[in-house]
């Protein structure tokens, strides 16, 4: 099996992911479903060609990674067709591979019914956004919506730190340099520590992962940089509490107090099965106010919620209301509207009035 026709296909069928696991047909994920290519299963000798075949078209990678360690996490590309993501990996002792589909050309943020209330986070030009939401919510796609408004709208130098780079933006206004965790720099602190030597405006960190990368891009939007970046949240106030607990309990206050002077927004988002078989973003919308950066600072993060919900005239939208918008405009189920909510039982409440 040729694996360079299997991704040809999957880019023709708009598919998202391909998933290569042994014992299984290939398959592809296409609106939110797996579906079977065939009912040919992989065999694990068969698989291993497969994979080795990707790290080929990936500049001859060296597959060492993946047979120490058992996981390796890369792009590449295939010209005139997509890049791809490609994460391998060892299960039952054979080696599988997911590879998500990256479109060469930009995402539309209408096409992905992003409102214009995040777009608008473009023009910011300070302080931090975080973009939360499981793996697979489009995080990183929502993020380049806004890199690309920053770019196409504004004079300033982007730094965008990645592991792996997943779009690539061309300079238009803006000078946009891309960097690849282990390829271009060691780790995402590193290259964010060289990158406040750069003269950057826009610091798009790919990931916050642990509390040192975290003080350092709260340092860096103190300083008077915008910093764009991402957690595996959900809601503004699981985002919050994620970051204050990252640290060790003798610097939280601090971290609280410095936290609400830089946070400027939290952005959540997951995407929901629409009744035709496709999936559509969920937003939660968090703008800090004075009570919200007062809540923060005290540590009333249970109360913020509430203003969420409270404060559609300042731009925020809580997750529930964006279900029920979905669910009212019939573009998804009740059942899904239920299950991606917060509070089951309010949602249903909610729903039957």
């Amino acid at each position: 099996m040729n694996v360079k026709e299997l991704l040809t296909t999957a880019v023709e069928q708009d598919a998202a992911d391909i998933f290569l696991v042994p014992g299984m047909p290939f398959s592809y994920k296409i609106g939110g479903r797996i579906i079977y290519q065939g009912q040919e299963k992989i065999m694990p000798e068969e698989m291993d060609r497969m994979i080795t075949q990707i790290y080929e078209l990936a500049k001859n990678r060296d597959m060492a990674k993946v047979r120490e360690h058992g996981d390796d996490d890369f792009s590449f590309a295939i010209p005139g067709v997509s890049r791809f993501r490609a994460n391998i990996f060892r299960q039952r002792g054979s080696l599988a591979g997911i590879i998500r589909v990256v479109r060469f050309e930009l995402p539309d943020p209408e096409a992905l019914h992003l409102p214009k209330m995040i777009i608008d986070v473009a023009r910011m030009t300070k302080g931090m956004v975080l973009v939360t939401g499981p793996a697979g919510s489009g995080k990183s796609t929502t993020l380049a919506c806004i890199i690309d408004e920053i770019n196409q709208t504004r004079n300033a130098h982007v730094i965008t730190l990645e592991d792996p780079i997943e779009y690539l933006h061309r300079h238009k206004m803006s000078v946009v340099t891309q960097r690849e965790i282990v390829t271009d720099t060691d780790s995402y602190l590193t290259g964010l520590r060289a990158s406040l030597r750069q003269a950057p405006d826009v610091i798009l960190l790919g990931e916050m992962r642990d509390h040192e990368t975290i003080s350092t891009a709260m340092t860096a939007a103190e300083t008077g940089h915008l910093i764009l970046s991402t957690l595996h949240t959900i809601g503004a106030a699981n985002t919050i509490d994620r970051v204050i607990d990252a640290f060790p309990p003798g610097q939280q206050q601090q971290i609280r107090t410095q936290l609400s002077m830089v946070l400027d927004a939290v952005i959540s988002q997951q995407l929901i099965p629409t009744l035709d078989g496709g999936v559509q973003p969920a937003f939660e919308v968090m703008f800090l106010n004075n009570a919200i950066r007062n809540m923060i600072r005290e540590s009333k993060i249970h109360q913020i919620d509430g203003v969420i919900a409270t404060s559609q005239g300042e731009g925020m939208i809580s997750m529930d209301n964006s279900i029920i918008s979905l669910y009212r405009k019939g573009a998804i189920s009740r059942e899904n509207a239920i299950a991606y909510s917060s509070n089951s039982e309010l949602m249903a409440k909610k729903l039957d009035r």
